[in-house]
């Protein structure tokens, strides 16, 4: 039986997916010295984050009066993101959650893979594009540390890096340190270095405009 044109392409992103998992597990072991995601400490801006979805879904008639009095005390009564993640979990699609606490790497082959929205970045994340482009958007995103590592593998594939003001960006190459980021660099100010290995990737970061002075 012969496969229809492009029937392959799936099977390849699955299978590059996979191999770049096991190359990350293989040649570095996990920190445990930082908490993890779901340990973090929420706010009250992402506490009324979950609060607005679970109106929402009173309003549709997804969830119950009494459903949602009980959400909103344990929502009030919650320390940390994992503990907020848990009350939306059943009520919108992966990519639609209010939080994302998905650290694991970011892999995009023959195709685009993006992360954003409010996020946490880890200390230390994984990237690789062959023949295809991953967005990071780090506008909204929680900083694990205030000096994110990013491990990019670059083949034929580039990566896109959006950040708020404030927020500096350097690429680490094997001969040159260079800054990503225009503008005046503040003391103390996060960073995220990227560090790649590539062969005809490419690395762009698009900032907020800069206001005029008058």
């Amino acid at each position: 039986m012969k496969e229809r044109p492009g029937s392959w392409l799936p099977r390849l992103q699955e299978a590059g997916e996979r191999l770049a998992d096991e190359w990350v597990s293989a040649r570095r072991p996990r920190k445990d010295d930082l908490p993890q995601p779901a340990e973090l400490r929420a706010s009250d801006a992402d506490r009324e984050r979950i609060a607005q979805v679970l109106q929402d879904a009173h309003a549709d008639g997804r969830l119950t009066l009494e459903e949602l009095e009980e959400r909103l005390g344990v929502l009030y009564a919650a320390r940390t993101l994992g503990e907020l993640v848990k009350l939306t979990e059943d009520l919108l699609p992966a990519e639609e959650q209010p939080l994302n606490l998905d650290d694991r790497p970011v892999s995009a082959f023959f195709r685009q893979q993006q992360r954003g929205g409010r996020w946490v970045v880890p200390a230390e994340l994984d990237v690789t594009a062959m023949f295809g482009t991953t967005k990071l958007d780090f506008r909204d995103a929680i900083l694990q540390n205030r000096r994110v590592v990013i491990n990019a593998t670059l083949v034929f594939g580039g990566l896109e890096i959006r950040v708020p003001e404030g927020l500096e960006v350097v690429r680490v190459t094997k001969d040159k340190t260079a800054r990503l980021t225009k503008g005046p660099e503040e003391p103390g100010a996060p960073v995220v270095e990227v560090r790649t290995t590539n062969f005809v990737g490419d690395v762009s970061v698009k900032q907020p405009r800069r206001r005029k002075r008058r």
